[in-house]
This record gives structure tokens, sequence and C-alpha cells, in this order.
């Protein structure tokens, strides 16, 4: 099975690139996955998109582990842990990288045992998303690698993908997938299949079991010894939750478990207290109680109140 994974940023088009891909595959005769994730959903975010192919049905499902080619649409994207672009590389996977930079100067910075191909950067500009057709230059260079497609097929799959978008642009992708296909000619069926994980050679982990403390041991509990009495967390407080005790139903054991400090403790009567010197505001108890029977207000008014309160 072919395993590959498209890395770029919101708005470069690796969605584009995997479908242009999937589809150029299918129409070769495989049976394909082609799937993008997003992280966070805005333009020049990370993202990646991977395509599965094989000639027998795909049982895989999920991300892509251990690639047979990554696909880099855009450089800076390679030194950036959270955009995942090495994971999973070794000395079998291809690493194919949109740059000015030559190969030799990524495998120095990378020191990756994989092996490192460039796809020269047709232009570089300020907004990354910009970088204009490296959809279709991606999609068609990997075309490439992998051997198997005919350009027509992939140049078929672009028109079905971006016709929409009117000839013009439709023609300038040709141009790009034309000259990225060509660029990796040389190249052409360097990467191969590759074999997954057998689950009959799955191998269970050594289990620890942990022995479960009593709740007096493993809860949070600001009273005990080594906390702070005279730093305060609840000092830097700026919403203060305030429990309605008129529709409390007394379902004590949300709001106290759910309180990361502990800051709630329950009378023998089955009723919420809130300790504000450690209370900090978090307010995840205003979001878990099921009767919305605490709500949040800001500190400084929530002081005025008790002031007002406190006056003979």
């Amino acid at each position: 099975m072919y395993r590959i994974r498209f890395h770029g940023r919101g708005g470069q088009g690796m969605k584009t690139a995997s479908r242009m891909l999937g589809s150029a595959l299918f129409a070769a005769g495989y049976e394909v996955q082609d799937a993008p994730r997003y992280g966070a959903e805005r333009r020049g975010a990370p993202i990646f998109a991977y395509v599965r192919a094989a000639k027998d049905p795909i049982n895989e499902r999920g991300i892509i582990a251990r690639p047979d080619l990554v696909v880099v649409a855009d450089d800076s994207l390679v030194g950036i842990p959270a955009a995942g672009v090495l994971q999973g590389v070794d000395a079998h996977t291809t690493l194919l990288i949109n740059t000015h930079e030559d190969a030799a100067t990524w495998q120095h910075r990378l020191n990756t045992p994989a092996r490192i191909l460039i796809l020269p950067a047709r232009e570089d500009v300020e907004d990354r998303a910009e970088l204009r057709e490296v959809s279709a230059a991606c999609a068609a260079a990997a075309a490439a690698l992998l051997g198997v497609i005919p350009v027509e097929l992939l140049l078929d799959a672009l028109r079905t993908e971006l016709g929409h978008l009117g000839e013009a642009i439709v023609a300038r992708n040709i141009d790009t997938a034309q000259a990225a296909f060509d660029a990796m000619a040389a190249e052409s069926g360097s990467v191969s299949e590759s074999d997954g994980v057998s689950a009959a050679d799955y191998a269970p982990p050594a289990w620890i079991e942990l022995p479960l403390d009593g709740a007096d041991c493993a809860a949070p509990a600001i009273h005990a010894a080594a906390t702070s009495v005279e730093v305060r967390t609840g000092l830097w407080r700026t919403m203060r939750p305030v429990i309605d005790y008129d529709k409390c139903n007394k379902c004590w054991w949300v709001c106290s478990t759910y309180c990361p400090d502990g800051a709630i403790a329950v009378t023998d009567d089955g009723v919420p207290e809130i300790d504000y010197d450690h209370c900090k505001g978090c307010l995840v108890c205003v979001a878990q109680c099921p009767p919305h029977a605490i709500v949040a207000i800001p500190e400084h008014i929530a002081r005025q109140q008790d002031a007002e309160e406190a006056k003979p």
C-alpha cells in the first residue's frame, strides 16, 4: 500500500492536492482513501491531508503514522513540532520539500534517515498562504514519484477538481502541474509501497498495576499539609462563581468533583460551599452545574456586594 501525507497551511490547497492525487490513483485502478485533517481551522494554520492507495481493499483508518512519501508545501512547517512533518519518518520514507534550499542543506538541518528531495519553489511571497498553484505542483510531483500514474490521469483529476474556478485558473495549474511532474521525472517510481504493521505481530504492553489511593489521599485537599496559607489562590481571581441555592439541587458530587483545586466543600446536608480564599475562578463549576445554579460575576462587583452586606 502507498501511504502519502501532504503538509501545508490552511489556504494552500493540501486538501485539494490529496483529492487530485487520490482521484488520479483511483482512475489508475487503485482502491483509494484521501482525507484532510485540520487543527485550528483558520487560514495559515498547519494542516495535513493523507492518501492511501492499494490494489486490495484498504482496512486501515485514521492518520498515517508511517508514511512512504511526505510532501511539504511550505518549508516553514518543517521546524514546527506541532505540524508533525517528521512524525513516523524513517529510512524508507521519501521527504519532498517545496523550497529554495537544496537537499544537502535540509539533510544537515534535519539529520533524518529519510531520503530528501526538493521540489523547487516557484516564488516566495510574504503571505505563505498565497503560494500559487502549490497544490497542483505537490500533487503532480507526488504522482511522478509514485511512477504508477500517467500524467494525463493527473491532469484530468486536476480539471475535475478545479474546473469550477474557470479556464484561466485551470490552465495555470495545468502548466504548474506539468512542470512539477517533469521536474520529478528522474525520480519516477522511487517511492515504493510498504507493508503495514500486522495485527498478528501485536504484543500487548506489560501492564503495571497501580493501587488506588483513598479519596482523602488522591483528591486535592487545599487545607492539607504543604499548602499555602498566606498566598491564597483566590487573590488572582477575576470572575467569581456564586451559587444560587434556590436553584441548587444538592447534586454535590458534580461541582465538588469537577473543581480542580478542591475548593468546593460539601456540608453534611449535601450543600456545596465555595472556599473563595482558594477558588481561582476557573469557572469549571459554572460549566458543569446541571441546573445552572452557579453563575459567574466579575470579582470587583462581587467585592462591592460583600462590602454592602458587611455594613451594619
